[in-house]
């Protein structure tokens, strides 16, 4: 280290504010020797840290106040806490946690049974497994890469195919996230200069708490992690990359960044491009606080980049490199390429709308947008607060930027190297990236998306709370938690708005407990240590009473199909039969969309579950509005143990009305597989390479989910990729290595695509006769009619 960064020594406790210059400087209230957290008490036992008002002798009591008058001071200390109570209460937490996302996690059935068709292959075939192949005779991939399928692929491995299998490692990676936030924002608040550790307090063991609590009961990462997309992967690399770069931060140390890049690569093979969004954040934070020279931070950054590129760069050069007879077709992509698909499908194509193969959209703004909006909904910076989005996940959005500014104008004054201050850049800009990416991408949006700001949402709340709950003896501080507070109270009251019944009750409650809290925040400075808790825990009980509530509702309702929503206000859009069943207790509207209407499609039915999932009887339908006219038929679904809620998965992409949740057949909806069928495809499966092959992976995905056998996915997870073309398909079939053609799905040329999908189901249809199975129409394929 060079002369010029050396870190100076100082007489003062680490991380010393600058002085707070406004105006309150009236004295306060005296503290005695038993509360060491109360404004301008004396020195005394367990006072060594020469606080307000004392003269004692130096000590390390973190984020303290300087000596002062009683008055004004910059920061108020706060008391150190037992090791007991420490792991009492995080074990509270993580159990807590555990008990919330894996509850009923069965119910799901396959939940999206996409992913779990492609887990089932992975679990028995190590090719498929490696590549993310839908099926196990590796006809095609899914549309994303392959890390999150490795961990469900193995599960299905070591503990056979079931809805457990498959939906309890994302369980895990939520427990393990939720674990790590609380990590991160200890490790932050419990180093001083140079990375020096000093000692865990109330305020810092409380804030982490609250952090990793405001993320554990944000709605939409319940529904994640009870779910198997690539989402819940793809969370905790960026939890896991953040506390690296926070730690190389400390000290300046290279390896931890280079950690970070090699789990920024893990998750570009979660979901590609979507893991660079936290880059810039975690750029900015280690350009800004690494005590070292600028010369030796690019380094480091450009060590951590190499690091990220191999990570993830020696799978893309094996795919790439393979030829395309030896492997699957990479779905997702019109040519084969997986460079396609991470910087068209799956990248820059979501930002500007132009996704060839993708579904095609309509005039409906479903998936949480309005009028007027196109198929993904309306852009703009509202886009966050309105909808389905907002129910998921702005209850505490509002309250996380107004304390994260205010923590930042508060630290104004730090040295540069302050650890906490780049925490809350990092946070912070990891929040404010995303909104905005989010917020006005034109492409394919899905509201579970957002599940990515929740981390950022707890732990910036978190240490902006924790940087102005010190300053509670200014003016300024007690404005800034107070107005919080009421803005809190406020958003939550318009969110349980939305719904209905008895979160509709829960509106008075959060209005009493928001003015409570108001009030008492503007008057804390004069209220004892007892009260100043008993402030606190009011406080959050109005800010999490919402989210909680929402949350409690998502984890006791089955999600299934390939767009899912959190809380009970849930649209009907594209695959949206994501919603099951009516928690005892909560009278709830489903399929509600703000403004618009949903484009109609074509139906055909609700997805087979799992052995042990819940039973699906009778019939719904459902014609969707708009563009669209064609009418879907579907199940209501019966749910044990939450009572007689309905829900009519139907085949049209439309609005429905309330206590139904409208969903789609065949392209985002599986099929009902009836044991007819199951008997069917099974029968001398040993000869063929794919028992079946249907249009669009949905349907594929649920025939080999009830038969457990390979089978073909014509055109990929849309219909509309060019895998297999026709000629291709005839071969497969000359060859004899595909038994029947299922019918039904949706293909061709979906904005732009293939139309090799309605080509090969053309050309069937003209060689070989129909028959009916239960509720399908079949062609086999080794009886041509000439």
């Amino acid at each position: 280290m060079t002369a010029n960064n050396a870190l100076p020594t100082f007489a003062g406790p680490p991380h010393v504010a600058a002085p707070w210059t406004g105006t309150d400087t009236t004295s306060g209230p005296t503290g005695g020797a038993g509360d060491p957290d109360g404004p301008g008490g004396p020195s005394g036992p367990g006072r060594a840290d020469g606080g307000p008002g004392g003269s004692g002798p130096t000590g390390v009591l973190p984020r303290t106040g300087g000596s002062g008058s009683g008055g004004g001071q910059a920061e108020v200390p706060s008391v150190p806490i037992g090791r007991g109570i420490v792991a009492a209460s995080v074990v509270l937490l993580l159990a807590g946690t555990a008990v919330l996302y894996f509850y009923g996690l069965s119910g799901s059935g396959w939940a999206n049974s996409f992913y779990s068709a492609a887990a089932q292959a992975g679990g028995t075939d190590w090719k498929a497994w490696f590549y993310g192949s839908l099926d196990a005779a590796n006809a095609i991939t899914v549309d994303k890469p392959p890390a999150a399928l490795w961990l469900m692929g193995l599960s299905v491995r070591l503990f056979g195919l079931s809805s457990w299998s498959i939906l309890a490692p994302e369980a895990l990676l939520g427990v393990a996230s939720v674990g790590l936030i609380y990590a991160t924002l200890r490790r932050v608040l419990t180093r001083g200069e140079g990375g020096a550790r000093i000692p865990l307090t109330l305020r810092a063991h409380v804030a982490s708490l609250v952090g990793a609590a405001v993320f554990a009961l944000t709605p939409v990462a319940v529904l994640m992690f009870r779910f198997n997309n690539p989402d819940a992967l793809l969370t905790f690399c960026m939890i896991l990359a953040t506390y690296f770069t926070l730690r190389a931060a400390e000290r300046a140390r290279a390896r931890w960044l280079v950690a970070a890049g090699v789990v920024i690569g893990l998750g570009f093979l979660t979901k590609m491009l979507q893991a660079f969004l936290v880059l810039p954040a975690l750029v900015a934070a280690y350009l800004v606080a690494a005590p070292t020279g600028w010369g030796r931070r690019i380094r480091h950054l450009l060590y951590a980049f190499a690091a990220m590129v191999v990570s993830f760069g020696w799978y893309v050069a094996v795919v790439e490199l393979t030829p395309a007879s030896l492997r699957p077709y990479i779905g997702g992509s019109q040519n084969n390429s997986i460079l396609e698909l991470a910087f068209g499908y799956n990248g820059f194509g979501r930002i500007t709308g132009n996704e060839t193969g993708s579904v095609t959209g309509g005039g409906g703004g479903f998936g949480g947008g309005g009028a007027g909006g196109g198929m993904w909904g309306e852009t703009g910076l509202l886009r966050m607060f309105s909808g389905v989005s907002g129910g998921m996940v702005s209850w505490l959005i509002p309250a996380a930027l107004v304390l994260g500014v205010a923590a930042l104008v508060f630290l104004h004054g730090r040295k540069r190297t302050d650890l906490l201050r780049a925490a809350i850049i990092a946070f912070g800009g990891w929040l404010v990236t995303m909104m905005v990416v989010f917020s006005f991408m034109a492409g394919i949006y899905h509201d579970y998306y957002t599940v990515v700001l929740a981390p950022a949402i707890g732990a910036l709340l978190a240490l902006g709370g924790y940087v102005v709950w010190g300053r509670r003896n200014s003016l300024a501080g007690r404005i800034v938690l107070a107005g919080t507070m009421a803005l809190t109270t406020v958003w939550a009251i318009v969110l349980l708005s939305e719904a209905s019944g008895l979160y509709l009750t829960l509106r008075w409650v959060v209005l009493l407990l928001g003015t409570l809290a108001t009030v008492a925040l503007l008057a804390v400075r004069v209220v004892g240590r007892a009260l100043r808790s008993t402030v606190v825990g009011v406080a959050l009980a109005a800010a999490l009473v919402g989210p909680a509530a929402y949350a409690l509702d998502t984890a006791a309702t089955p999600h299934t199909g390939s767009i899912v929503t959190a809380g009970p206000v849930s649209n009907g859009g594209p695959g949206g039969a994501g919603r099951t069943g009516r928690a005892a207790g909560f009278n709830r509207t489903r399929g509600t969309t703000a403004g618009g209407t949903s484009q109609g499609g074509p139906g055909q039915g609700a997805q087979g579950m799992p052995p042990g999932g819940f039973g699906q009887t009778g019939t719904g339908t459902q014609n969707g509005t708009g563009t669209g006219t064609q009418n879907g038929t579907g199940s209501t679904g019966q749910l044990p143990a939450f009572g007689a809620g309905p829900m009519g998965q139907t085949g049209g992409l439309g609005e429905v009305g309330a206590g139904r949740a409208g969903g789609a057949g065949g392209l985002l909806e599986g099929a009902q597989v009836s044991s007819e069928m199951t008997t069917l495809l099974t029968a001398d499966a040993s000869r063929y390479t794919w028992v079946a092959a249907s249009i669009g992976s949905q349907n594929a995905a649920s025939y080999q989910l009830a038969t457990q056998l390979p089978v073909m996915a014509i055109g990929g997870f849309n219909g509309s990729d060019p895998s297999p073309t026709l000629a291709q398909f005839q071969e497969y079939v000359a060859q004899g290595r595909i038994h029947y053609f299922i019918a039904g799905g949706m293909g061709g040329q979906q904005n732009g695509g293939s139309s090799a999908a309605s080509e090969i189901s053309s050309w069937v249809t003209s060689h070989y006769t129909a028959q009916t199975v239960g509720t399908a129409t079949v062609y086999d394929l080794t009886a041509p009619t000439s």
